[in-house]
């Protein structure tokens, strides 16, 4: 059946007048496909620029398993934190245009704007906030943020009560309400929305007609992909859509292979298109000088010595050249962008199952066979690692479900009923489920009111733990405990999936 639907899938090759690596003329195809199958990927479309021209642009396999409609080159996926670098362009070029300085300090823009404290808050600037230099840990803050009901400057004064582990401006933390922040000073200074900004200045010059700047309407595009995952379960599942408007300047922007052919171009000429100049060469260049570095030793798997982050990418060396990327990752979706300019090299992969790392190991193999590194299948590599881990997932899971015996907890079920809250996140309401429907007595449902649509399932197991299950299985599946003091519940640490933030939050019964 996969040969039917891999067969349906269209191929552009252009005619180029260099000799392609034997891996890309006869290995990539079917490497791909195979890399599907193992990697239970439903969807995939990929695009590989060269020496200013497109030389493979193809989609494989599936948008829907349930249709089998086909992907084709067209078919859009969320491109999440590769949005990134459209926001640091746009910020480069309203610099460049003396509109503003990097070096600007956001308090300039936002009298009101706060961080934890008050040294931070006197000294961080536009740079900084591109840059992750807040000094608060990765993703920290997105289980509040990502999917909420929180516009932008909502999250904006929100991120006072973000208590960073890490020094300002000495330490890196990935952030995306960082960079939506320096999205609101782009809007503050160009007197454009961040949409209608990136729209006018990179997407219709650059001619990306079917790419949208904002996600929420995914559901009704054309084309668009269902998003799935196979994490906690070992089976594909669909996902609901992320909404992250909110965030958009990080991470709201979706688009397809055709349409990032032609950014990928534009990086490749300095900042031309087709010939005509779009963007100075400096502003380009602003974006990819080094503010973090995040590694300067050698790597183990790949012919690296160095990696860092410049604004909205990462650069590091591969075999000997300098080279620029970014991954993105959203719920039913991960994906890349690189490019290599000493080689005129660009490469796009989007996918739809968003736990795998097919999409980096393909990543890895096509810079091999262009930058001259002998063969080593990666995605052979990457999955001996990744298979023991899902298998773990799994089955941790299958135990905790194994622990539904409907034992009774310690209190009466009606005692752990109630408003709980979290200062950064708010209030979140856990209420009784009325017997009537549901198959497991003593059933709790948690209603998280700042995330879109999100409850949770509590089932208790035993000793004090209960089953927590999202009606989004993307954030995942946990053993969760109340704490108890005097025979009352005090509070309860909630966990969501690592893809969305690390640590835990505790929520105060009220």
């Amino acid at each position: 059946m996969k040969r039917i639907l891999f067969s349906c899938c269209f191929l552009f090759l252009a005619v180029v007048s260099f000799a392609q690596p034997s891996f890309i003329k006869d290995t990539l195809d079917n490497y791909i496909k195979e890399g599907m199958k193992k990697w239970d990927i439903p969807g995939l479309s990929i695009v590989i620029v060269k020496d200013g021209k497109v030389v493979m642009m193809k989609g494989y396999g599936v948008k829907d398993i349930k249709t089998n409609a086909p992907v084709d080159e067209n078919t859009l996926f969320m491109i999440a934190s590769n949005s990134k670098l459209f926001t640091a362009t746009g910020l480069a070029q309203l610099e460049y245009d003396k509109k503003l300085s990097l070096d600007d300090k956001i308090t300039n823009f936002f009298p009101w704007y706060q961080l934890y404290d008050s040294t931070s808050t006197a000294l961080v600037t536009v740079r900084d906030m591109l840059g992750h230099h807040i000094g608060t840990k990765t993703f920290q803050g997105d289980f509040t943020f990502w999917n909420s009901n929180l516009n932008g400057e909502q999250i904006m004064r929100k991120m006072r009560l973000l208590k960073p582990s890490q020094n300002f401006r000495q330490s890196y933390g990935y952030c995306n309400s960082c960079v939506m922040t320096a999205g609101k000073v782009l809007e503050k200074v160009s007197g454009k929305t961040w949409d209608q900004y990136i729209t006018d200045s990179i997407l219709t010059p650059l001619g990306m007609s079917t790419t949208h700047p904002l996600g929420s309407t995914m559901a009704q595009m054309q084309n668009a992909s269902k998003a799935y995952t196979n994490n906690f379960t070992g089976k594909l599942i669909e996902l609901p859509y992320d909404d992250v408007d909110g965030l958009a300047p990080a991470g709201a922007i979706v688009s397809n292979v055709n349409d990032i052919s032609h950014w990928l171009l534009f990086q490749l000429d300095s900042g031309k298109y087709n010939g005509t100049r779009i963007m100075p060469w400096r502003v380009l260049q602003r974006t990819r000088e080094m503010q973090t570095i995040v590694s300067s030793r050698k790597s183990s798997y790949i012919p690296q010595h160095f990696y860092g982050y410049g604004l909205g990418i990462f650069e590091g060396d591969y075999n000997g050249r300098q080279f620029y990327e970014h991954t993105g990752g959203a719920d039913g979706f991960v994906s890349n962008v690189c490019f290599v300019p000493e080689e005129n090299l660009g490469i796009s992969i989007l996918t739809n199952n968003d736990n795998q790392d097919f999409f980096e190991a393909l990543k890895y193999q096509i810079l091999d066979a262009y930058l001259g590194v002998n063969y080593v299948n990666r995605s052979d590599e990457f999955y001996q690692f990744f298979k023991p881990d899902l298998d773990n997932t799994v089955n941790e899971v299958k135990g905790y479900e194994a622990r539904l015996k409907h034992n009774k907890p310690v209190l009466n079920i009606n005692d752990y009923a109630g408003v709980y809250s979290n200062e950064l996140y708010g209030p979140i309401n856990i209420e009784l489920v009325p017997v009537t429907s549901i198959s497991y007595p003593g059933e709790l449902l948690i209603h998280f009111n700042t995330s879109k649509n999100l409850t949770g399932r509590l089932r208790y197991m035993d000793n004090d733990e209960w089953l927590l299950t999202y009606n989004n299985i993307a954030y995942g599946v946990f053993p969760i405990k109340f704490k108890i003091e005097n025979n009352k519940v005090v509070s309860v640490d909630i966990k969501v999936n690592d893809f969305l933030e690390y640590d835990p939050y505790t929520f105060i019964k009220q």
